[in-house]
Order: structure tokens, then C-alpha cells, then sequence
């Protein structure tokens, strides 16, 4: 029962302390295997990147079923400098496709390419509620993992940066639309309309939420505006449930939403990520939308890993606990030498012959 009571207690000083450090875990904190950013950073002097590849299908309804078959390969790198709040990050993911046009009698094939995103951006946080020392309660698991409200106060962070593609031009899915080579707006239905081409240089902005709850409870949320610049600018946001049902395990949902002019959508994602190693980390996940304009199933499978040069958070109270042992051991020695000297007196003292 001690033994228990002991481990209890390592284990919600060690939570109490990852909560202080509020910026940098011991283990890996990647974005995947969800679309969605959390709100703190990879810590301080840690460098962290995040791939993947997605095999996609996707099915148009109003254009004879004509489909797309393609692989999307992912790529985030995040580096934490300066602070440990600050995060410099880069998202990438490139596609790679083979396109059935089915409107003809004769369907047409066509192997496409292109960049879906080639963002840079700096990440802030901005609000931590865990900056505070959360009390722990020795004596009770039910108060230090009992629902509460204020767990349910988020961490708020801000990326803004841009997003970049040098062969706009020649890129298959402008706007993200896969099915673009036959988009023509309701007032422009010719066959001899033109659509802007994309401006090469776009903004985007993202506000991310994250909250702790349960102990092993997380949820995400970001709203972003994207494509800001361009003829269509999208609306976007992300809800991510995460749990974690072991030390290495955890699975999650998520729900993403797109509103823009050109393409809208809304997806569901499915998923469990495996911990391998402090540094590593292993996921897949199964994604599917809610409409047949076009309807669309993917399957992904990544990696994360991390090259930690983090240095060590000067707790106080390690410094404290540390000062205390240094203070004790030298009244121990004290207190030893004390008694042997008491000791050796004593011995002295019976050896004295009575007068």
C-alpha cells in the first residue's frame, strides 16, 4: 500500500512539474497523426519534424463520376527558438494523382502533380492557464483527476506566415480544387471562359485552442482564414478530440470544415498514434467527407521525431528540494561527528580510575 501511495505521488509531481514547464514535454508533442495544430510549441532548441503520405480517392458526382486516385506526401518541420513560447514551422504537402475525366463517351486519363500547400509561419502563445503550479493533492485521486471547469480554460496561440507556390501556374488544383478543370461560375458557363489564375503568394492566419481535462482528455481547436490575398479566400476550422488510454497509446477524432466560394467540405478523421520512444512517434488514420461533389476516402500513415537540444528547466522546487538535501546531509555529518566525539568521551570517561 505504501509502495502504491509512493508511485501515486511521483507520478502527479511529475505532471504537476510537465504542467510548470508548459512549452516542452519529455516525450514527443507533434501535430499528427490530426489536421489540426496545437496551441503550445516544441520547447526551446528543439527541432521536430513530422511526415506522412495519404492515399486518397475521390469520386464527382455532377461530372459522370469522374474520379481522382492520387498520394499526398506530408511534410511539418517546427523548430523552437528564441522562447519557449515562440515556434518557426513549416507545412508542406505535394500530390501526386492520376485523374479519369468520365464526361466523354471515352474516358480520359490524365497523371497530375502539385503543390496542395508550401506554408512558412511563426507560431505565439499567448495565453497559458497551466502556467500556474497546480496544487497537488497527495491523499486523493479523485481531486487531482476529477472533472473540473476551469480545465476546461484553453491555451491560445496565433501563427500567421504565408503560403508560397513558384508553378502556380501549372498547378493542377488551384484553390485546392481537384476537380478544377471543370469549374466555370454560374454567370461565366462558356467554353470559352478563362479562370483567374492563382496568385503565386497567399496569407494565412490560424488561432488554436488547447485544453487538458480528465488527465488524459485533449481538445483541440483552430480557426483559420487561408488563401488571404487570392480570388478566393477560405474559412477553415478544425475540432480534435484526443485520448490517451496508456502511457504509449492514444486514438482520437476530429471534424475539419472549408467554406470558400470555389470548394467547400467537411471531413470526419479516425485514429490512433503509438509512442516508440520519447523522440518518436508512429500513427494512421482513416478520413472520409459528407457529400458526393466530389465524396472522398483516404488513408494515412506517418512519423514524428524530434531532435531534442532542449536544456533542462530550473524548477525552484528541485533547486529547493536540492538546497534542503545539501543542508541535511551536512547535519547528518555533524550530528555524526558529534556522536563520535560524544562517544570517544564516554570512553574516556569509564576508563578514568575513581579517586
Amino acid at each position: 500500500m505504501r509502495k502504491t501511495k509512493i508511485t501515486l505521488l511521483i507520478f502527479f509531481c511529475l505532471i504537476n512539474y510537465l504542467n510548470v514547464l508548459a512549452q516542452y514535454t519529455e516525450q514527443i508533442n507533434s501535430n499528427r497523426p490530426g489536421y489540426s495544430i496545437g496551441a503550445f510549441s516544441v520547447g526551446k532548441g528543439v527541432i521536430q519534424a513530422e511526415t506522412g503520405f495519404e492515399i486518397r480517392n475521390y469520386k464527382h458526382n455532377n461530372y459522370n463520376e469522374s474520379k481522382v486516385n492520387g498520394t499526398v506526401a506530408f511534410l511539418s518541420l517546427r523548430w523552437g527558438f528564441l522562447f519557449e513560447q515562440l515556434e518557426l514551422t513549416y507545412d508542406g504537402s505535394y500530390m501526386f494523382d492520376k485523374f479519369t475525366n468520365n464526361i466523354p463517351s471515352i474516358p480520359i486519363e490524365k497523371k497530375r502533380s502539385g503543390f496542395l500547400q508550401n506554408f512558412m509561419g511563426i507560431k505565439y502563445l499567448v495565453f497559458d492557464p497551466y502556467k500556474k503550479e497546480k496544487e497537488v493533492n497527495n491523499y486523493s485521486w479523485k481531486a487531482n483527476n476529477g472533472f473540473k471547469i476551469k480545465d476546461l480554460i484553453p491555451a491560445v496561440s496565433i501563427t500567421v506566415g504565408a503560403n508560397y507556390d513558384p508553378f502556380i501556374e501549372e498547378n493542377p488544383y488551384p484553390y485546392g480544387d481537384l476537380f478544377a478543370i471543370f469549374y466555370r461560375p454560374i454567370f461565366n458557363r462558356t467554353l470559352f471562359y478563362t479562370p483567374p489564375t492563382p496568385s503565386p503568394l497567399s496569407l494565412k492566419g490560424i488561432i488554436a485552442t488547447q485544453s487538458h481535462f480528465l488527465s488524459t482528455w485533449v481538445f483541440v481547436t483552430n480557426f483559420s482564414l487561408k488563401k488571404y490575398l487570392s480570388d478566393f479566400v477560405e474559412k477553415n476550422y478544425i475540432l480534435t478530440l484526443t485520448h490517451t488510454f496508456s502511457p504509449v497509446w492514444s486514438v482520437y477524432i476530429e471534424n475539419q470544415g472549408i467554406i470558400s466560394e470555389r470548394y467547400s467540405d467537411n471531413f470526419f478523421r479516425a485514429g490512433a498514434a503509438y509512442l516508440v520512444g520519447n523522440n518518436l512517434q508512429v500513427e494512421a488514420t482513416v478520413a472520409g467527407n459528407t457529400k458526393s461533389t466530389p465524396s472522398h476516402i483516404s488513408l494515412n500513415a506517418g512519423a514524428s521525431y524530434r531532435l531534442d537540444f532542449h536544456k533542462d528547466y530550473k524548477d525552484p522546487r528541485k533547486i529547493e528540494k536540492k538546497k534542503m538535501k545539501k543542508e541535511e546531509k551536512v547535519m547528518k555529518k555533524m550530528t555524526r561527528k558529534t556522536n563520535k566525539k560524544e562517544k570517544k568521551r564516554n570512553k574516556r570517561a569509564r576508563k578514568k580510575p575513581k579517586q
